[in-house]
Order: structure tokens, then C-alpha cells, then sequence
């Protein structure tokens, strides 16, 4: 054998040792990167960190115009993302990156990084609910607003009755002047809907004058049912020139519209305020609240009847009376209610001074008498 052969023998032999050692060395790498990215994977859709002190959510607000390497830091901040770097290359990846949104998120614990992502690109945030009762006065209408931690600025006090009583959806950061703007926005074009579509012979000069009256039938019932049968009474009154004497008028102009804190007395029914229609003609210069739907529509779609007098039964709802005989055949059964439930306060009240004395003495306590 040729020394010229053994060296071509040489060379071959190191030439596939060093093929075998690159072909292992590449499957090395095929391998580890084949486990890098099954781990990047399981890490980018499995689920998250759980969130912290055992709740079930964890809220992140995202800046406007925060970058991709703040929005993750914030998230890892939070421990919403177990890494920041692997949510920047995910949404580089993914072209995410350029579609993040700003806004108050709140992600369930253990959540994907996937899942997370998904939400911030597609802007899924937080809605917050500020609900007005129906009947409220603007004063509560504001203090609500004001209570509202997610709004933001300051807003101009509104006349009373120009909001619309509805539960009105609201992002963190929306300005309270614009959400006010939307309920009152509201209100008015529910109005005009309601006064083009009114019946013919309403005695208002304007359509605040029905929303007065509204205003008035809702603090007059808390039954739906009714609030069209008192529209209709008021409306009767007004157009025979009677006072509408109602009750709530009464304490709006003693206490605008807050809890009176005693029943009605005389001297309150006697108060000289330009809202009290004991006293003045007509409708009082303003609503004394916020009505609701239930009450525009009947202060604008009453029946037609002839009742002009209601009091209260002792159900929760009212009796009504065309003439004043029946009413005060009505007033005098309620008031008979009235006494009698006075009378059984009381005597569970002197059953329990009973019951306290007996435990004290055994001495006889006489009983209360029957109602």
C-alpha cells in the first residue's frame, strides 16, 4: 500500500469525523431549540401566575401611550406575566406590539400571557356602571358622580330634572362633565319623543312644565301602575284650577328634596315656599327631582278621568275619588288604618315593657288594651 493511499484514507476518516461531529453538534441544537421553544410555548399560552392574596382577578391600568417595555413591565409589576421579555417578543412575534391599548384591564388569575395579550390588542376593558335611581334630586345626581373614583375633572351642577334615571356605562378616566352630558342628552331625547307624541289637550305651556309635573307623580307612588291614574288627578286639578296640594312639594321646599326627618304638620303644610302647591297655584317653578321614564310618559299619556283626589290605602297604592264625599270617605278609612296600626305599635311596645318588668318583679303588669 502507497503511502499516498494511506493518507487519502487518513483524510477520509477525519473528514467524516468531523461530518458526524457537526451533524451532532446541528441535532444538538434542532433539539435544544425545538425544547426552548416548546418551553416558550407552554410559558406563552399555559397558564399564568395566580393572583395575589387568594383573589380572583388582578386590575392593571395601562397608561395612554405607554410603550411595548412599560406595558410588559407594568403586567410583570403586577405579577399578572411571569416575564416581561418573553411578552415583548410574544407580541413582536405576534404583531401585537402595535396594537396595545391603553385602558383599566382586569385579568383573571392565572391567566395566559396569550389570553392577556389577545385582551390588550383587542382593548377589552374595564366597564364601570353608575346607576341614578328614579325621582332623585341633581344634588344626588352629582354627589354620585363625584363618588365615582374612576371619573376624572369636575361637573357643572345640572338643572333639576334634566337627567334621565338609568344605569349609564363609563371607562376609567372618562371626564364627569361628558358623562353628565350623556344623561342629560338622554333625558332630553326621550322628552321630545314623548312631547311630539303627546295627548292634545295637556294644559303645559312648555315641555319642563311636564317634566314638573313627572317629577311630582314620581314621588307620589312607588307602584308603576299608578303613576299615569295620578298624572291624570293633577292634570284634573289644574285644569279646575285646584291646587295640586301635594305632599313631596312640601318637603322639596322645606329641605330640597332631603328627608324631612318627621311627618307632615300643619305648619309645614302652611310653609310659604314657592315650591309648596298647599300654598301656590299650579305647578312649582321646577321639577323637585329627577323623574323617570314610567312618569314622563304618563305625564304626557294620561287617561282621561275624572278623579281629582287620591290618598294613600294602606296596601302601598291609593284610593282615588272624583268627588269630595268619596274622598273623604277614603281619608277617613286610611286614617282608621293609621290608628289602628298606631295602636299595635304600641301595644308591642307595652308587651315588651311587659315582658322587661316581669323578668324584674312578680308583681302582676297589667295588660294593654285590645285595638
Amino acid at each position: 500500500m502507497s503511502r499516498r493511499s494511506t493518507s487519502r484514507r487518513l483524510a477520509d476518516a477525519r473528514t467524516r469525523r468531523r461530518l458526524a461531529t457537526l451533524v451532532a453538534a446541528l441535532a444538538t441544537v434542532a433539539i435544544a431549540l425545538a425544547v426552548a421553544g416548546a418551553v416558550a410555548l407552554a410559558l406563552f399560552f399555559g397558564p399564568g401566575p395566580p393572583a395575589r392574596h387568594g383573589t380572583t382577578s388582578t386590575t392593571v391600568i395601562l397608561r395612554q401611550g405607554a410603550g411595548l417595555p412599560e406595558i410588559a413591565a407594568d403586567l410583570h409589576r403586577a405579577r399578572v406575566i411571569g416575564s416581561d421579555t418573553l411578552f415583548i417578543l410574544g407580541a413582536e412575534v405576534t404583531g401585537a406590539a402595535h396594537r396595545l391599548k391603553a385602558g383599566e384591564y382586569a385579568f383573571a388569575s392565572r391567566s395566559s400571557l396569550a389570553s392577556i395579550m389577545n385582551a390588550i390588542a383587542e382593548g377589552r376593558v374595564v366597564h364601570h356602571f353608575i346607576t341614578i335611581p328614579e325621582g332623585v334630586t341633581s344634588e344626588y345626581v352629582m354627589e354620585t358622580l363625584m363618588r365615582a373614583d374612576f371619573l376624572t375633572g369636575v361637573a357643572p351642577a345640572p338643572p333639576e330634572g334634566s337627567v334621565l334615571p338609568e344605569t349609564y356605562e363609563a371607562l376609567r378616566g372618562d371626564d364627569r362633565s361628558a358623562v353628565l352630558r350623556r344623561m342629560m342628552d338622554a333625558r332630553d331625547k326621550l322628552l321630545a319623543g314623548l312631547w311630539a307624541h303627546r295627548r292634545a289637550d295637556l294644559p303645559y305651556k312648555s315641555p319642563e312644565e311636564a317634566v314638573t309635573l313627572a317629577s311630582i307623580v314620581e314621588k307620589e307612588t312607588a307602584l308603576p301602575a299608578e303613576r299615569p291614574r295620578i298624572a291624570a288627578v293633577f292634570l284634573n286639578r289644574l285644569k279646575a284650577g285646584m291646587k295640586l296640594q301635594s305632599d313631596p312639594t312640601v318637603i322639596y321646599g322645606l329641605t330640597g328634596g332631603k328627608p324631612l326627618g318627621h311627618g307632615l304638620t300643619k305648619p309645614d303644610l302652611e310653609s310659604q315656599t314657592p315650591y309648596n302647591t298647599y300654598v301656590i297655584p299650579g305647578l312649582p317653578p321646577t321639577p323637585i327631582g329627577n323623574p323617570g321614564r314610567a312618569s314622563l310618559a304618563a305625564a304626557l299619556d294620561p287617561p282621561r278621568t275624572d278623579e281629582v283626589y287620591f290618598v294613600a290605602n294602606g296596601t302601598g297604592g291609593h284610593s282615588f275619588a272624583s268627588s269630595l264625599a268619596q274622598h273623604q270617605q277614603n281619608v277617613a278609612l286610611w286614617r282608621a288604618i293609621e290608628a289602628k296600626r298606631e295602636c299595635q305599635a304600641a301595644q308591642t311596645n307595652a308587651a315588651q315593657t311587659n315582658a322587661s318588668q316581669t323578668n324584674a318583679s312578680t308583681n302582676a303588669v297589667g295588660k294593654p288594651a285590645k285595638c
